[in-house]
């Protein structure tokens, strides 16, 4: 497969301040205009895109890589790829708020 990409620095400029969508892969621009509820650390409180949990401190990188790929391949629908990553920020956050030490002594597991 040969791709010719000559004529696209020309037509990139066009409409830049406004970003435009055609820059973006749909599959990208989905992500990004999906937004879940997701009611832990940050995230509490705010509508966040799908993007943004899957580059947030909860996604591993090797989980990321996979997801964009399964999804942009058309293997992952948009609606799995929202609930895996819900899933994972879910858990994720839950886990790190059972990590984070209370005041000192007051850990149950401590005795």
């Amino acid at each position: 497969v040969t791709v010719k990409s000559s004529n696209k620095d020309i037509v990139t400029g066009v409409g830049e301040k406004d970003d435009d969508p055609s820059k973006e892969e749909p599959w990208e621009t989905a992500l990004k205009t999906t937004v879940v509820d997701i009611e832990v650390g940050e995230f509490r409180g705010h509508k966040v895109s799908v993007w943004d949990l899957l580059h947030s401190q909860y996604i591993p990188e090797e989980n990321r890589r996979e997801l964009l790929e399964l999804f942009e391949a058309g293997e992952l629908t948009l609606e799995q790829v929202k609930t895996v990553v819900s899933t994972i920020v879910t858990r994720a956050a839950a886990a790190a708020a059972r990590a984070e030490p209370a005041a000192p002594g007051s850990d149950p597991r401590a005795e």
